[in-house]
């Protein structure tokens, strides 16, 4: 049985093909290049499996920003929560877990109880918790992501709490010459601090990370004092669309 998971991002889109309940392929592309390239409009957004080079599907499975505008003749749209929960499941096997998912632009905290969501605290209002915050702050300190995320001692102060004003914060601090490393800490404390009052709520053994944040060294590394096992899937940002393969895979055979 082959089935299709795709999770429509804001930024990305997150493409899995699962056969025989196994990942035989997965590909990432832009949102705008998704819609542009790879989609037509009738009422609905239908998305060409030829240009994806798919081929034939047994099932299709949407989730994600997207979801509700896909062509639903092919596709089965499922919510976020229970994509990612699915698709930590999927990957690691565990049955009870906190879940974080930190996207680009929103957080979700997902608490799961013999493979059953029992509560759940979520974050769309506010940028300053989420990816892009991390993104915006990399661009002022003109670093790539991936080398800002690898600091996370002697972290600057950063009192802002707006992602806007953040960035005025930031070069006022690079103004008085604290240390990029100190700086990049800072941030990734920053945002640290901000997930707190969510996770709060939930404690548990494990902590599993999924989305793109997941691949933060710094944030992995505090959440650490907070729980005993801190875990980041394999497949961080694909979570959402193997969460969909997993869910056709599971129950709608």
């Amino acid at each position: 049985m082959r089935i299709l998971g795709i999770d429509l991002g804001s930024r990305e889109v997150k493409i899995v093909l699962m056969e025989d309940g196994g990942i035989t392929a997965k590909q990432k592309v832009s949102t705008m290049s998704f819609y542009r390239d790879f989609c037509s409009f009738d009422g609905k957004v239908v998305v060409d499996l030829e240009k994806l080079n798919i081929g034939k599907i047994d099932q299709a499975v949407s989730t994600g920003y997207g979801r509700n505008n896909t062509d639903l003749k092919l596709f089965k749209a499922i919510n976020e929560i229970k994509a990612h929960v699915y698709g930590a499941v999927y990957q690691t096997g565990f049955k009870n877990f906190i879940l974080l998912d930190i996207g680009g632009q929103d957080v979700k905290v997902v608490k799961i109880e013999k493979g059953l969501t029992t509560d759940l605290e979520l974050n769309e209002k506010c940028a300053a918790s989420c990816g892009r915050y991390l993104e915006n702050m990399a661009n002022v300190l003109e670093i790539s992501l991936e080398r800002m995320s690898s600091y996370y001692e002697n972290p600057a102060t950063l009192n802002t709490t707006c992602a806007v004003f953040s960035e005025s914060e930031l070069i006022g601090k690079i103004a008085e010459g604290i240390s990029e490393k100190s700086l990049c800490a800072g941030v990734n404390y920053s945002l640290y601090k901000r997930l707190q009052p969510l996770l709060s709520h939930f404690r548990g053994e494990k902590l599993v990370l999924v989305g793109g944040v997941a691949n933060n060294t710094a944030i992995k590394k505090y959440l650490e004092d907070d729980y005993k096992k801190v875990i980041t899937v394999d497949e961080p940002q694909f979570n959402g669309a193997i969460g969909c393969c997993y869910y056709g895979n599971s129950i709608l055979k």
